[in-house]
């Protein structure tokens, strides 16, 4: 039987290449601009594999994504913009939740580039606790009235259109009076505002939103069914970041463990001591066994809503990357704190544990990664709760109206 199954395993992924075949004969990533390609890509259902069909998938098996990327590279294809992270998030949110118009209208262009997508969820008074916000939204006509403030907003000046969860109804308890929308970033009453990191950077920011007027065409999900839309988004925004960082999905010894390695090889035979090759190897096997177990959330995670085993990757990366570049930075002695810019600048690039410009960045900038996306003690607290069976925290605000709820 099991022989029988990989056999239908193994001919879906041979009718696969047989598309990918004819796809390639007829558009060439080579002589085409890089939004067209992926416009194309998309019309064949090879955006995103296990999508349903209209919406750029073909409704298969999600490991076979891996397949389409490689052969896409193969032959010359442009990689992923890294300032379309937040596709890897909007994109499933909308197609679990969105009405058919609303992926008709978003998901092309979300997946081409022509339209980039960042998220605001956290609030100055809300932030682990997210379902304590305070964004207001008020139905008038067609219309929502917004005004509140968000922050934390990765790449939210690059952004044409955000991931937003507002309170809209107060009297309700506070995980039932939210609504999320699609709020166009470019509206009136919209401002970015940049937020200066320790790496000189403002990769975030925060976006005031005053009377901004929304359609109620672009609220995603029901009314009051924020919080579970937005489930989907932070589930897939804990895998996504898990899997891009610390533990690559792709081969062993890739991401931020090269760099430690790349650097304990540099090093003159007599600084490469035991002690700390015996530290280095202990992270690489931390920083493999990550690897695999991204390949297996990232397998489950496309197959429908990732439940709350991303938060292991997330948690796990979080740590190990800290550790990693606190490693490296000591096998770089002196040099390790010099030669860096830290002139303010607005990036046009997305990297989540910092690899891409070089162990002194990325030490800085992974300080983050235990906060982003949610912080490690949030990731402690959902994996007791919800995979280990542990007792919650008591929550004496859970059943009460969200006004009532006393805030400093």
């Amino acid at each position: 039987m099991s022989q029988m199954h990989d056999k239908n395993l193994d001919m879906e992924e041979v009718d696969l290449n047989l598309k990918i075949d004819k796809f390639l004969a007829e558009f060439d990533p080579k002589e085409m601009d890089n939004v067209s390609f992926r416009s194309a890509r998309f019309d064949a259902g090879l955006a995103w594999i296990h999508f349903p069909e209209g919406q750029g998938g073909m409704g298969s098996r999600p490991n076979l994504q891996k397949v389409i990327e490689r052969r896409m590279r193969e032959q010359g294809a442009a990689p992923t913009d890294p300032t379309t992270f937040f596709m890897s998030l909007a994109g499933p949110t909308i197609s679990t939740h969105g009405s058919e118009e609303q992926k008709a209208r978003f998901l092309k262009p979300m997946f081409t580039g022509e339209e980039r997508w960042c998220q605001l969820f956290s609030e100055p008074g809300a932030g682990s606790d997210f379902a304590g916000l305070a964004c207001k939204a008020e139905k008038d006509g067609d219309e929502w009235i917004v005004s509140g403030q968000k922050v934390w907003n990765t790449l939210a000046h690059l952004g044409d259109w955000g991931m937003l969860v507002t309170r809209s109804n107060p009297e309700l308890p506070k995980h039932k009076g939210m609504t999320y929308f699609a709020l166009d970033m470019h509206a009136e009453g919209v401002e970015v505002r940049p937020l200066r990191q320790i790496t000189g950077e403002a990769e975030f920011n925060e976006v005031y939103i005053t009377e901004v007027r929304i359609p109620d065409s672009c609220r995603i999900g029901d009314v009051g069914e924020g919080w579970r839309v937005a489930l989907t988004t932070l589930m897939n925004e804990r895998s996504a970041i898990g899997g891009s960082s610390g533990g690559s999905t792709s081969k062993p010894g890739m991401g931020p463990i090269n760099d430690a390695v790349e650097l304990w090889k540099s090093l003159p035979e007599d600084k490469q001591s035991k002690s700390t090759l015996d530290r280095l190897m202990n992270l690489w096997a931390k920083a493999e066994a990550l690897r695999l177990t991204n390949q297996r959330a990232s397998v489950a995670a496309k197959a429908g809503n990732p439940g709350p085993e991303g938060s292991i990757g997330k948690l796990a990366s979080a740590e190990l990357n800290k550790a990693i570049y606190e490693l490296c930075l000591e096998l770089m002695g002196p040099e390790g704190q010099i030669d860096y810019d830290y002139t303010f600048r607005r990036p046009e690039l997305l990297s989540t544990d910092g690899s891409i410009h070089g162990p002194r960045y990325a030490f800085l900038r992974v300080r983050a990664n235990s906060i982003e996306g949610g912080t490690s003690e949030i990731m402690r607290n959902i994996l007791g709760e919800q995979i280990l069976g542990l007792p919650g925290e008591p929550r004496v605000d859970k059943k009460i109206p969200w006004i009532q709820v006393p805030r400093s």
